[in-house]
């Protein structure tokens, strides 16, 4: 029961910040959505199902778990929040260090991302 909550509790936070990314600059949607959808595979079969079938957040879970791709859109829409988070770091207060670490790790990640391919249209016979 407790190991059930647990996959839960995860599977409803990255949820939670996935549609929070949605909106906060820098916060990353898509990473948490394929967490959720993973956590509730896990624990919650039914929010699982949700997320697999909504028209909306479920098409970049299937391109990742199916092809290991991510969209162009979803791509230009990272590089964008995190460009944006850059420009609040380097405004904001933040220690030197924290100017610095914060966007290197925005770079290696963006790195990464645009080294996924991009989803293959599939035909309905396949």
């Amino acid at each position: 029961m407790v190991h059930t909550l647990l996959w839960r509790a995860l599977a409803l936070f990255a949820l939670g910040t996935a549609l929070i990314g949605v909106v906060l600059p820098g916060l990353p949607t898509v990473e948490f959505l394929l967490l959720s959808a993973w956590a509730g595979g896990k624990g919650w079969p039914a929010l699982e199902r949700w997320l697999l079938d909504h028209p909306r957040l479920g098409p970049p879970i299937h391109q990742w778990r199916e092809q290991r791709a991510m969209s162009r859109r979803a791509k230009w829409m990272a590089t964008a929040s995190m460009g944006v988070a850059v420009l609040l770091i380097g405004l904001s207060t933040l220690p030197v260090w924290a100017k610095l670490l914060l966007p290197a790790t925005m770079a290696a990640t963006l790195a990464w991302l645009w080294r996924r391919p991009e989803p293959v249209a599939r035909t309905p016979s396949e």
